[in-house]
Parts: C-alpha cells; structure tokens; sequence
C-alpha cells in the first residue's frame, strides 16, 4: 500500500515502554508540587528511591485499556467509556466529579462534560492521552479521535477536550517522526486554529524562536490565558508548560522534565506529559539509567476502584507496555490506518510529515464539537441531536430540539428511506412536529445524505429531577430500529 508505515515490533514496544516508565518518572517528581503558581527550583526527585507515587494521569488510562480489551476498539465511544468510568473510576473532584455527577443523572456523554462544568478547559483529559497514542502510533488522527472520545466524557466541548486531540496527536506522531517541532505541527493541525489551546502552543513557538527564555515564555502564556480558570490549573497554559519542557530541554530528559516542573502549575502533570513523550521519541535509551532506577517499574493507584478492577489492571509499567502493544494492532486494523507492526524493519515513507499533517479522515470530529450535542449511531445512519442550550425542561415548558440525521450507507448503493418516527414520553409531556416521517436520501455527490428533524417537547404539570424522552425510528427495508434518548433535567 502506497505510503505505509511499517514499525519493527521490537522498536515499537521499547518506545511504549518508555512512554510509561517516562510518564511515571514525571507523575512521581512533580506531584509533591502540584497547584503551586510559582516559579519552582526542583533539581530532582522528593521521594526517596523505589517509591513511585500515585497519580491518576496514569490510573484512568490503565481503565481505558481495560474497556479495549473487553469491548474491542470499534465499540469505544463517549458513550461507552461513560459507563467504564461510572463503574471503575473513584475521584469526585474537579471535573471528574462534575461528569460523574452528570452521568449519574442520566446525561449521557458528552453532555456529561458540559453541563454545570465550571471545569472543561482544565487538565483532566490531556494527561491521559497516552493510551491513545500507544494503541495508534503513527496515526494522530485516529489517536485523536480516541481521545477526543475520551475528554468529552468530563470536557464536553471545552478546551481540554482540544488539548487532548493535540496531545494524543503529537505523540502518536514521535512514534514515526524523530523531529519533535514537526510532532508539534501535526498536532497542531487536528485543533481548530481559532481555539485557546492552539493560541497558545503557537505562542511558546513564536517565544522559543524569538530567543525568549523558558521563563519568560511561562510567564507570557500565563498573562495571555488569565480570564481561563482564574489563571491557572487550565489546559492551555499547562499544556504551553509542557511544551516549554520540551522545546527548551533540547532533547535532555532531565532538562526537559525539570524545565517543565519548574514553570509551576499543574506540575505532577505537566511532567508525566513530558516524560512520556521524551519516552516516544528516543526509546528508554533517552531515560536516564539513575533515574530509572529511582522509580522502578510499579505503577501505584489511587483514582480506580480496585475492589471490582484492582486485579484486572496492569501493576507494573511492563505488564501495562505488553497488553497495549498486543492491542495496537487490532486498533489500527479497525480503523484502517495504513501502518503495521512487524518483525522486520521500520520503515517509514519519506514523505511522512506531509502525509500526517495533511490527513483529514477524522476532520468531521473536531469540526462536530459543540456544546450541548451529542451523536447516536446505528447500522445504516446516524443521528446528531442538538439540545439549543442546556438539557433542562421546567413544569408546563418547552425545549426546542434539532436532530439530524446521516445516512452511512454506501452512496453507490443508491439506497433512500423512509424514516418514521415514534415517540416515547413521560407522562404529562408531549411532541409538538409537522413531520411523522421523512425521506432521508443516499450520500453522493449531489445529495449530501443528511434529514433535519425539529421538534419541541413540552413538559406538563408533572416534572422529574430526570424525565427521559425516546424516539425510536425504523426505516422501510431494514429491520434494526434505532433509538434515541433524550435526557431532560427537571
């Protein structure tokens, strides 16, 4: 196949390994600073040797991994890692809390991650991108699409959820690309360019080429991103103070990792990201041997249930490099990323960076991120429902909803249907629409394959803390119905 990147086996698993040993090097040195806003002068780890510490960068992926393995990559969704969370993951705080608490009220991912979310441009998401990326190296844009995914679940349609599409795709790059700046680029690609995360970046680029120091970059960023989250624990800015780590470290694990401690903030985070990608870039031959030693291989955790999943989730930095190695392939496969894992040479097409950072398959995810909206699929279609604001309905009002649906089916098939519709109400509620049932047309290039759907739900005299709406919807000639739940909160 034209342009295919093929990765010796033996490469590949070296540079998971020490994306997990890195991950936890930074997790362990920068925890003991966490939260802190100033200017740091860390040299070295506070722990003393053989003692790793807990971090739930690192947990919540461990949980991540054990949903692919369960379910498969193809039935990873917002939807589906909501549920793992539900029934894995224990922090209440921040964000995590927020989307749990939403999950628990019947709001399904991703309005879990925006509704009442004082929170969805913090740091929750981009610091488990990993998993992401391990399970799709040389594929940013199916590592993003994981990871975007992911964020949601807590981020909804905030700047972390774009962090993590950046961080995922930025280190599935260094899998294949040894120039970190061009890693940077691609993943600057798969954001929006008009969005904090992406201003950012592209200032502590601009810095770094101006000749600024890494401290006077810090505190560039820190000013331009204020008016996010009081100044600090957001996503843009600490997301900038791990790619100070990395652009000013010039390559030196140590530099880097204690450049970025030492911007201050989020550092356990910060650090762990930048040990990480370090740990992609050069193999565990860029990991300094005394520092390795110092941590060791035990992954300690704090964030996940372990009396229902402490037995199934990787102990050791080891075990948790040979189940994502033995996942990878089964991930690029399902989505058809043109890159193999083998026990023969790599080989990666000269024309790599421009073939990465111009690839768009999974543009129309970005592009989709909107508050207050979510996607629901089915064999033959799917449907994106938009709630125009928050999912909230009071006695006696009305909520406007607009859904469309696409039709998936091959276009050359030149199938059409005919979609109706039935809804199913609490009681007291009803469906104010003109349009019982539609034709939704095949997608080709004069008809664009897509049926918008609008209605008002009306609430009676009665209303729940939780009043569930579903329309079911079959189409002639199949025999699947699909159905569709409208969470409002009363």
């Amino acid at each position: 196949m034209e342009n295919k990147i093929i990765l010796n086996y033996e490469t590949f698993k070296d540079k998971v390994y020490a994306c997990w040993v890195g991950k936890n090097i930074g997790g362990t040195m920068g925890a003991p600073y966490e939260y802190t806003r100033d200017i740091l002068d860390v040299k070295g780890f506070a722990t003393e040797p053989s003692v790793v510490l807990p971090n739930d960068d690192l947990d919540l992926q461990l949980v991540w991994l054990l949903a692919v393995e369960k379910i498969g990559a193809k039935a990873i969704t917002t939807s589906t890692l909501g549920e793992f969370w539900l029934s894995f993951i224990v922090p209440n705080w921040n964000e995590y809390g927020i989307g749990k608490t939403n999950l628990e009220r019947g709001l399904m991912a991703p309005l879990s991650g925006d509704y009442q979310n004082d929170w969805k441009n913090s740091n929750g998401a981009w610091i488990r991108t990993e998993i992401w990326a391990c399970l799709a190296p040389g594929a940013p844009d199916v590592a993003s699409k994981y990871s975007i995914a992911d964020a949601q679940v807590d981020h909804g349609a905030g700047e972390g959820t774009y962090a993590a599409a950046f961080v995922s795709a930025m280190q599935s790059s260094a899998f294949v690309i040894n120039d970190l700046r061009k890693c940077i680029e691609i993943g600057l690609s798969k954001i929006p360019e008009n969005c904090r995360m992406a201003d950012s970046v592209r200032t502590v680029l601009k810095c770094y080429d101006e000749g600024k120091t890494a401290i006077e970059t810090r505190n560039i960023i820190l000013e331009r991103n204020m008016d996010i989250g009081n100044g600090w624990f957001e996503s843009p800015s600490n997301v900038s103070y791990a790619i100070i780590g990395l652009l000013y470290g010039g390559g030196d694990f140590k530099k880097s990792m204690l450049t970025a401690i030492n911007c201050g903030d989020d550092t356990d985070c910060t650090a762990a990201t930048v040990g990480a990608t370090l740990g992609i870039l050069g193999g565990m031959d860029i990991i300094p041997k005394d520092w390795q030693r110092h941590i060791g291989d035990d992954i300690i955790t704090v964030s996940i249930n372990r009396a229902s999943v402490g037995r199934e989730v990787p102990k050791t930095c080891t075990e948790l490099c040979s189940r994502a190695v033995k996942q990878a392939p089964y991930m690029l496969f399902s989505n058809h990323a043109n890159v193999e894992i083998a026990n023969t040479k790599t080989e990666i097409p000269s024309n790599i960076y421009d073939t990465l950072i111009n690839n768009d398959n999974f543009k129309g995810i970005i592009e989709n991120i909107k508050p207050n909206t979510i996607t629901f699929d089915c064999a033959f279609l799917n449907a994106t429902v938009c709630y125009n604001g928050d999912p909230e309905i009071s006695k006696n009002g009305e909520k406007k909803i607009d859904i469309t649906f696409i039709n998936n089916t091959n276009a050359f098939d030149n199938r059409r249907y005919n979609l109706e519709f039935r809804w199913w109400l609490p009681n007291g509620f009803s469906v104010e629409t003109n349009k019982q049932t539609m034709k939704l047309c095949y997608a080709n290039s004069h008809i664009d394959g897509k049926l918008h759907y609008n209605v008002i739900i009306r609430a009676g005299e009665t209303v729940e803390a939780m009043n569930r709406c579903v329309l079911e919807v079959t189409a002639v000639g199949r025999s699947i119905p699909m159905y569709i739940p409208i969470t409002l909160l009363g």
